[in-house]
């Protein structure tokens, strides 16, 4: 018996005993799984918890999501990034609203076309909720796969993710599939960590595990190094109008497609008279810094106090309630969201 079909039994007696309290498991419905799953891409989960209670108070079923103005869906997911997910999210929604009649399709391959969603979400949502014998492999699974069985493949490969997921359906209980695909990225999460020291004196494996045996948890997996990521120096302004701020949306293509950002151009010397807005000439508020997967932006943050109301097509002036309730502003531009508030709520 190799390594991995020793699993199944100490790690489902070690999840039943280990498992996190969250909520889409205490009722996983397949829209429950699904959102969550969404949620979950890119973030972690205690991130998530606040912004799925939220989103399933406004959207408590899939007819319910369909039917949010996106202005509204877009704010809702504020903050969790990538904002693609949102949209697919809703998109496959209305999809299901319109051919499956609001019913979540069951079988995986129907699963599996839904807009963003992935062979990794389809079998999650296909084995939690629905019970299916089939795998659920993320970064999580990759890693402890990897150290149990010594493998020194790169995890970021397709043919070792091929190779992962054939593993795992071969030993995967057909009597509690979505219970082992949860203990196996529950694992992964809490003990068998990706960076730092794992914690092999909780795990279920210690007793088979290839890397601890050989002393290589610190060698594995094996992940190929990613690009550098390009720099872009950046001018944010604040542009005010007695309690009110200037955004303007992003273009629909591309990066952050479609949200509400303060004004920003490449460099250091664009000035809010070159987009067409009339402001006294600004002063400099400090720096801000995000960073994108493979962009990283530098922001010097600058305000100016407009001389009229009048503002360029495509941009609106903004309340700070309406930037707490109606616009939806990415956390690229939290440093200047905040500057921006304080400045509409009275401060310095």
């Amino acid at each position: 018996m190799d390594a991995l079909e020793q699993l199944p039994i100490p790690l489902l007696e070690w999840f039943r005993d280990n498992a996190r309290r969250l909520p889409w498991r205490d009722d996983p419905t397949p829209y429950h799984v699904w959102l969550s799953e969404i949620m979950l891409q890119q973030t972690r989960v205690a991130a998530v918890l606040d912004y799925y209670k939220r989103f399933l108070e406004e959207a408590p079923d899939i007819a319910a999501l369909a039917a949010l103005s996106e202005e509204r869906l877009l704010k809702l997911w504020q903050g969790l990034g990538y904002y693609s997910r949102a949209r697919n999210l809703q998109k496959a929604a209305r999809l299901i609203v319109e051919e499956y009649g609001g019913a979540f399709p069951s079988d995986f391959q129907s699963v599996r076309a839904l807009l963003g969603v992935g062979d990794y979400t389809a079998g999650a949502v296909c084995s939690i909720a629905f019970g299916q014998a089939v795998p659920a492999v993320d970064g999580n699974v990759l890693r402890v796969y990897a150290r149990i069985t010594g493998d020194a493949g790169d995890i970021s490969t397709p043919q070792m993710k091929k190779k992962v997921t054939q593993a795992v359906a071969r030993v995967i209980p057909t009597g509690a599939p979505g219970a082992f695909n949860q203990a196996l990225m529950e694992l992964g999460a809490t003990v068998c960590l990706p960076n730092g020291t794992p914690l092999c004196e909780r795990c279920p494996a210690k007793g088979f595990c290839a890397a601890l045996a050989q002393g290589r948890t610190a060698e594995l997996p094996v992940k190929a190094p990613k690009k550098a990521r390009r720099v872009e120096q950046r001018t944010v302004w604040l542009i005010f109008w007695g309690d009110r701020v200037a955004l303007r949306r992003r273009p629909e293509r591309g990066l952050l497609a479609g949200l509400w950002e303060f004004p920003n151009e490449l460099g250091e010397g664009f000035l809010p008279e070159q987009w067409g807005a009339a402001a006294r000439s600004g002063q400099y508020a400090g720096q801000a810094k995000h960073i994108f997967t493979h962009i990283e932006w530098h922001m010097a943050l600058r305000t100016a106090q407009a001389e009229t109301n009048q503002l360029p097509d495509g941009w609106v002036w903004a309340s700070a309630a309406e930037l707490e309730e109606k616009y939806a502003v990415p956390n690229a531009f939290d440093g200047a969201l905040r500057l921006a508030k304080e400045r509409l709520n009275g401060g310095t």
